[in-house]
């Protein structure tokens, strides 16, 4: 490798959006592209994407900022990617056996019901970490396999892949060479045995999944494979990290320090705090590998939240809001919600395919709670603001429960985050600062990091001068007291949603 490749091009292959930045020497932003992507949902509580365009996506921005700095100061390249989305494919072609299956996605709820039913679900918990719903890879898979004639067959000769966005990246990247995810995406499966950071023979039995169709595990931090193939990259550029975007974005906001806890605002949002040893005693809650360093795996506790910033947009969408141009309709989302004082004791509870952390009933289904006369578009789109803090705030609370927690900031990232009104009242509901990355690529970069860790050889703390800075929003106490009662009234809200089923 030539002394000047410097440039380090990470991928954030998200559900909205596949973006790419370019990261100099010092780590600033030199160049970045994004594309949109969709998503399909063909029937109730199903949400699926195509896998071929979302690799054409991320091709076409890692494509286009190669282009911007120049293939010659490529030093390489890094991947964060949507975590949970499942997706098969056929080894000899590349060909998927059909949609990824979104993480959002609920078509195996009934299959998880009856692990319930069947008294599994400690078993589950006990070793890998996570409770049983829809959300993770494991009955994805599985679904994918009893979809596709003959797949199970084929899956046992190793002819079929199955793998998470990360592993479906990698792949075309290398041309095929390199079948493998880091740790982060491995523990987000429901196959990995946390303990012994390896594939679980029991798990992968109970799921039906041959070992033969998952990728091999590899650290979060290190080399993966070169690229190879492709139109408009160059061969050779070294892949030096993968990392699931939550856990990224967690890394770049304070490389896991105690009590800092991280929530990424997005189409859905997890909340992470890093935490020691490896255990699964918070019942509602997922304990998993926040990452793998090249040194070390780094434990998490997370919940998971399906419906944040689509919880903002479904409401945008119904009240008509989503005629406005982009810039108009930010500035409504910050100034309608402060227009008015309260909701007038509308209640919006975003369940649109099921509730995550700490409830996980995928059977619950959405409401509007408390509608009067005189309730208009602004007490609704505050309904639907307020209703991301109290979700991010049930699950703060259920993390009170593990013993290594502690809290002093929540940091967050993510667009709905650069809402100032969003943030006051996330800080003043939970009654502890609020630190907002105001960098959009936070998981990018996360991923970038890693990347650099590996290409230079140094400890993790010696990344700290690449971080990025925070704004932070001061809780006001007086009005935290104020907003207990409205956050009692909210939790009595879920209980109707969830009372539905």
């Amino acid at each position: 490798m030539s002394l000047n490749k410097e440039i380090i091009i990470a991928l954030d292959e998200g559900t909205t959006n596949a973006k790419a930045i370019a990261l100099d020497a010092r780590g600033a932003v030199v160049a970045k592209c994004a594309r949109p992507l969709n998503i399909q949902t063909p029937r109730e509580g199903w949400v699926e994407q195509s896998g071929e365009l979302l690799l054409a996506a991320s091709l076409a921005v890692v494509r286009q900022v190669i282009d911007a700095v120049g293939a010659h100061n490529v030093a390489a390249l890094a991947i964060s990617n949507q975590r949970e989305t499942a997706i098969g494919w056929y080894r000899a072609s590349g060909q998927p056996l059909g949609p990824a299956l979104s993480w959002q996605c609920s078509r195996t709820a009934d299959f998880c019901h009856a692990l319930r039913e069947q008294g599994r679900e400690a078993e589950i918990k006990t070793v890998t970490g996570l409770p049983v719903a829809p959300l993770f890879s494991a009955s994805k898979m599985r679904w994918l396999l009893d979809a596709t004639p003959n797949a199970r067959a084929l899956a046992k000769q190793g002819e079929i892949c199955l793998g998470t966005i990360d592993s479906w990246l990698l792949w075309h990247f290398t041309g095929g060479a390199a079948f493998c995810c880091d740790y982060s995406n491995a523990s987000r499966t429901q196959l990995l045995n946390l303990q012994r950071g390896e594939w679980d023979d029991d798990m992968l039995e109970l799921f039906g999944i041959p070992r033969r169709a998952l990728p091999e595990i590899r650290p979060s931090s290190g080399l993966f494979g070169h690229t190879q193939g492709l139109a408009g990259i160059p061969d050779g550029i070294p892949l030096l990290a993968m990392i699931g975007d939550s856990h990224a974005a967690l890394f770049a906001h304070g490389l896991g320090a105690a009590g800092c806890v991280k929530a990424t605002y997005g189409t859905g949002s997890s909340v992470m705090v890093p935490v020691a040893p490896a255990q699964g005693d918070v019942k509602s809650l997922a304990t998993t590998v926040a990452w793998h360093d090249g040194e070390k795996l780094v434990y998490g506790l997370e919940g998971n939240i399906p419906h944040t910033g689509d919880a903002v947009a479904w409401m945008v969408e119904s009240t008509g809001l989503s005629e406005l141009p982009e810039a108009e309709l930010a500035q409504a989302l910050s100034t309608l919600p402060a227009s008015v004082d309260s909701t007038l004791g509308v209640y919006f509870v975003p369940a649109l395919t099921g509730l995550g952390a700490p409830w996980w009933d995928e059977q619950a289904r959405g409401l509007i709670h408390g509608l009067s006369r005189g309730v208009k578009r602004a007490h609704l789109i505050r309904a639907a603001l307020e209703s991301i803090t109290y979700q991010i705030a049930d699950v703060v609370v259920a993390m009170r429960q593990h013993g290594d927690f502690t809290l002093k900031a929540l940091m967050v990232d993510g667009g709905p985050t650069k809402n100032d009104w969003l943030m006051q009242y996330q800080a003043d509901l939970l009654g502890c600062p609020v630190m907002r990355s105001d960098v959009a690529e936070l998981s990018a970069i996360g991923a970038a990091l890693l990347a650099r860790k590996a290409l230079l050889h140094i400890d993790s703390e010696q990344l700290r001068h690449y971080l990025p800075e925070h704004i932070t929003f001061q809780p006001d106490m007086a009005r935290h007291g104020r907003l207990q009662k409205r956050w009692f009234a909210w939790q009595n809200a879920v209980q109707l949603a969830r009372s539905t089923k």
